[in-house]
């Protein structure tokens, strides 16, 4: 197992890609970097006004390489170890063994370290000395950065970012310690093995990035910093794990997106800063001109949240925490732009104002707010929290949006239904159509949860809500029993990513099984095929459903091209243009085992679960479900489905779990153990 060969979770390689876009990457949820590169990233700090805004440049002191001149014969290995969280580079000699490790502490978050390590193997005693080149320079181009005075030995520099995201808005400071790293280190004849760690403390308050530093330095003191953050690590994995008994590259491309998804959201318990959400390129990327300059889109929502959510019901709350501060925001765009209520922006950054560079997206790709909403709705399905919505702004949150649904519609008379006019659907090679089949179900679907959340909190439901729900169009084709993708589409036109396709999933739009079957074949052969790597999960998960397993496997097996070698970095089209990192495309291959191996699907009053896998998969283990506060594992077979209740509620709901088998009725309580 330790070398990597015979483990999914750990990918080795004696190489590095010649593209420094595929990298590992290094972060939690504050913090950020590609290994081996000069800057790192802070979650929620970007500099530049609207337009122009994206995540602020901070030089790294973890970009350091290893290197011993003049050996010959070195065997050299780079390794990311996913159960870990940890990057590794290992030297090899007959004499001795070097290795470097980095990585982003994962309950510590405002942490990064990394560690040379040099082991005697032979009995030498020759000194061994290792080089490390560390081209950091203490400037940036985002920040105004001064120098401090030292710190418990650390070199200090703090600053602001330069231009706010819209005039009078707030410019975060920005706070950093770091070990100062030598030209080298040297093992001295006497000694069989010695360590050298190195800390990096990033914040946004002088006292905060003290204290990170100092708890860092004590962890080091009793040798368990990076001990501390492999538990963290252990931890995470206990709670939520899907692994599979079949091909090798399926499973190591599971882990490899849990690890990148997992390495994105907040650790449990007290998070101590407010987190601003996940962009579709991660912490590590987002510099100006680079993958969404680190903005936030329906990607966080619509493609990461729901595997963030069955898992771990905190970090997704505090997804929807970010949203709720944003309000703010959507309200003003929503009011730019003549309607009432909140409309969220296509790309979100640190106010919720509209920040896409252009205007035709934030203007058109108006299902976003939908998207946002369902969110909330698959998180109130799955948790009954109800404290987020009455006390937390959940609430008022709903309501505007679901305001301004009814503001964006207008009434046709000639056929006596509402109308969303001008819009861009999810396929951005279409603009300025009428009623988007896409966005007015999820328009429909915003109103009758915003419904129901008022009924549940006897709260009077707007009659307009109710009336533009049961009467807004959702374009469909009787005669030919499918879904136009909007008003005027002509079948065969090419389609550029999952659009109506998403109807079936994750909305789960009423529909008979022929017309999901009519869509996906209506869709499968127009969709552009190098197109977001998203989409073809999305096929599979619609297949899986029909109980299609060989076609459904077809459409998942295409998301491959999307994977680079050897640390599993997704490119965002197969050609590898576009976002680098992309766990949109990782949210979407995980939602297809997920929800389309399991047929797990969220519904107002259970989690229902109809599996389906093909033939190259004997069993299927998922650990860690969340529902109702308990956590449940499954096991399920081509014979049978084992459901075991590992954690209960402190406080239990009126009416225990049980299972129910759909067809005959039979009901099986759960019970913890």
């Amino acid at each position: 197992m330790a070398d990597g060969k015979d483990d999914p979770a750990v990918f080795t390689s004696t190489s590095l890609p010649s593209d420094p876009r595929l990298l590992a990457t290094v972060t939690n949820a504050y913090l950020g970097t590609r290994v081996y590169r000069d800057i790192l990233h802070v979650n929620g700090v970007y500099n530049g006004a609207v337009g122009d805004t994206h995540r602020a440049d901070i030089p790294s002191p973890v970009n350091v390489r290893m290197m011993v001149p003049g050996a010959d014969s070195l065997a050299e290995t780079f390794t990311l170890n996913t159960r870990t969280g940890t990057f590794s580079h290992v030297l090899q000699s007959t004499d001795y063994t070097a290795t470097h490790q980095i990585y982003a502490h994962h309950s510590l978050v405002h942490l990064m370290a990394f560690s040379i390590t040099i082991q005697r193997s032979a009995h030498t005693t020759q000194p061994i000395t290792v080089q490390l080149q560390t081209p950091f320079v203490p400037k940036s181009r985002d920040l105004d950065l001064n120098q401090g005075p030292d710190f418990q030995g650390a070199h200090y520099v703090y600053g602001k970012t330069l231009v706010p995201e819209v005039e009078g808005g707030p410019r975060p400071t920005v706070h950093m310690l770091w070990t100062p790293v030598p030209q080298d280190v040297t093992l001295r004849g006497e000694e069989r093995e010695r360590s050298w760690e190195f800390l990096t403390a990033v914040a946004e308050s002088e006292e905060e990035v003290k204290r990170s530093y100092s708890k860092g330095l004590a962890l080091i003191a009793v040798g368990s910093l990076h001990s501390s953050h492999a538990h963290a690590w252990t931890m995470l994995w206990r709670g939520c794990c899907i692994d599979l008994d079949g091909p090798l590259p399926l499973r190591q491309a599971l882990y490899g997106c849990l690890y990148y998804l997992l390495s994105a959201i907040p650790p449990r318990g007290n998070l101590g800063f407010l987190f601003h959400g996940i962009s579709p390129g991660g912490l590590s990327n987002g510099t100006q001109g680079e993958d969404y300059w680190g903005h936030i889109f329906w990607d966080q929502d619509t493609w990461m949240f729901p595997n963030i959510l069955l898992f771990y019901p905190e970090a997704a709350r505090a997804i929807l925490e970010y949203r709720i501060r944003m309000l703010e925001g959507a309200l003003h765009n929503a009011q730019e732009q003549g309607y009432k209520g909140a409309k969220f922006p296509w790309e979100s950054a640190a106010t919720g104002r509209e920040v896409c560079p252009e205007e035709i997206y934030g203007a058109q790709e108006i299902h976003v707010t939908g998207d946002v909403l369902m969110a909330f709705e698959q998180y109130y399905c799955t948790t009954q929290d109800q404290k987020l919505f009455r006390e937390d702004g959940g609430w008022e949150l709903v309501g505007a949006v679901a305001q301004y649904w009814c503001s964006r519609m207008v009434w046709s008379e000639e056929e006596q239904c509402y109308h969303i006019k001008g819009v861009m659907p999810p396929d951005e090679y279409h603009y300025r159509v009428d009623n988007s089949v896409y966005t007015n179900a999820v328009a429909q679907r915003s109103l009758n949860f915003a419904a129901d959340v008022a009924r549940d909190f006897l709260i009077p439901v707007p009659e307009e809500w109710v009336d533009c729900a049961k009467k807004v169009k959702v374009p469909f084709d009787a005669e030919k029993k499918y879904h136009p993708e909007y008003d005027g589409y002509s079948p065969g036109e090419p389609v550029k990513q999952a659009d109506v396709v998403l109807l079936g999933f994750p909305l789960m739009h009423p529909m008979s099984s022929e017309v999901r079957r009519n869509d996906l074949e209506m869709y499968e052969p127009v969709t552009e095929r190098d197109g977001p790597a998203m989409t073809w999960s999305m096929f599979a998960v619609g297949w899986l459903e029909l109980k299609e397993v060989q076609r459904a496997q077809s459409q998942l097996n295409k998301c491959f091209s999307n994977i680079t070698e050897p640390f599993k970095i997704w490119v965002e089209n197969s050609d590898g243009s576009g976002a680098v990192n992309f766990l949109t495309g990782m949210g979407g291959f995980l939602q297809a085992v997920l929800f389309g191996y399991t047929g797990f699907r969220i519904t107002k009053t259970s989690l229902r679960f109809n599996p389906a896998f093909p033939d190259d998969i004997n069993k299927l283990k998922v650990t860690g479900v969340s529902y109702f506060g308990n956590k449940l594992k499954f096991i399920i077979t081509k014979e049978e489905i084992r459901i075991k209740v590992t954690e209960s509620p402190q406080d239990p709901p009126a009416s225990p779990l049980e299972a129910v088998l759909e067809e005959s009725g039979q009901q099986f309580p759960l019970c913890e153990g």
